[in-house]
Order: C-alpha cells, then structure tokens, then sequence
C-alpha cells in the first residue's frame, strides 16, 4: 500500500508540474498554417458551394477536412518534439492538452453529426458552435500556453456568439473563415514571441543552464 501511494503521490505531482508549464512544444508555424487553411476553405467554398444548405455533406467535407489537416499537423509536431524530449514532465505535459482540449472536440464532432444527419436544415447553427466549443477547448487548455492565449479564446467565443445571432449568414464563407485565420494566426504570434523568438530562446537556455 505504501509504495501504491507514493507512486500515486508522484503521478499526482508530476500533474500538477505538468499544469504550471507551458506546452513548448506546440510550435507557431503548424497554428500559422492552420489560419491559412481557414482563408483557403473560405476561399473554396466562395466558388465551390455557393448554397450550403443545398448541400450540406459537401459543407462539412470542406470545413471539417481543413480541421482535419490542421489538427493532425498539430498533433504531429507536438508528438514529434515531445518524444525527442527526454523529460517525462514534456509527454505529461502534451497528455494534459490533449485531456483538456478533447472534451470541446467530442463534444463539436457529436453536435456535427447530429445536425447534418437530423437537422440540414438547421445547417447554419455550426459555425457559431463550431467557434464557440474551439473556444472553450482553448480556455480549458490556456494556462499550458502564454497568457495572451486566453483572449484568443474569448475571442472565439465572442464570434461563435455573433455567427449565432447572424443565423443563416453565418453559411458566409468569411463568417468561419476570417475567425479562425486571425484566431489562429494570432495565436502562431503568441507562440512565436515566448517560445520561439531568438531572445525568448538564449534566454530559456541560459535558464537551463543554471
């Protein structure tokens, strides 16, 4: 019993160390591309479907399969930079992310099924949860990123929020569109100015080092 409670109490510190540490390893340039694959989609969608609710599963095929791509980009430089850290704090890190980002995620793919599969007609409601629930994945998860992250999260709440009022306007290509490029390229800024930056760098180095 005794060695069950120190490993428990270990795994428990390790959580709460994982909690107070910035998720370094999720880099500017895979967010950066993810805005840039926002203004592409809106892009595509102006002269591929000009009526969404006439086609709903084409719709969700073109904003889901750019979320598609900018997640698994992501996810595949956080892992990578992760498994060549040799700290165990940096993949408890990564794993607290991920718990605490997937709720917003399950939550908007169940949504997303139920709506084009029951309600098409009901199309227009997705934008706004869609920006609403990426914004409380990204308040749930601020605290592992800069502190300038939680605006950009509010951000998104504040326009999933307008994307509901505007009702089937917010089929507007640039009504998901223009959110989520500035939203994430903003957050690529973020990242890029306290992780990334040569300064920010000698200066966690020379930290490091001590």
């Amino acid at each position: 019993m005794e060695l069950r409670d120190a490993i428990d109490q270990i795994t428990t510190i390790r959580s709460q160390l994982a909690a107070t540490e910035h998720l370094k390893s999720l880099r500017a340039i895979p967010v950066a591309l993810s805005g840039v694959l926002a203004v592409v989609a809106a892009v595509v969608q102006t002269y591929w479907l000009e009526a969404p609710l006439d086609d709903p599963k084409r719709y969700l095929m073109l904003w889901c399969g750019a979320a598609l791509i900018s997640g698994v980009l992501a996810s595949a430089v956080v892992a990578r930079r992760t498994f060549r850290c040799p700290g165990e704090l940096s993949a408890a890190n990564a794993w607290l992310a991920v718990r605490q980002f997937a709720p917003s995620l399950v939550v908007g793919a169940i949504v997303t099924w139920f709506i084009v599969d029951r309600l098409p007609h009901l199309l227009w409601v997705l934008p706004g949860l869609w920006q609403l629930l990426f914004g409380l994945g990204n308040l749930a998860a601020h605290r592992l990123l800069p502190a300038p992250a939680f605006f950009v999260g509010v951000t998104f709440v504040a326009t999933g929020t307008c994307c509901l009022w505007f009702g089937e306007a917010a089929l507007h290509p640039w009504a998901m569109g223009l959110p989520f490029a500035a939203g994430q390229l903003a957050l690529a800024a973020i990242l890029w100015w306290h992780h990334e930056r040569p300064e920010t760098v000698r200066s966690l180095s020379a930290e490091g080092n001590r």
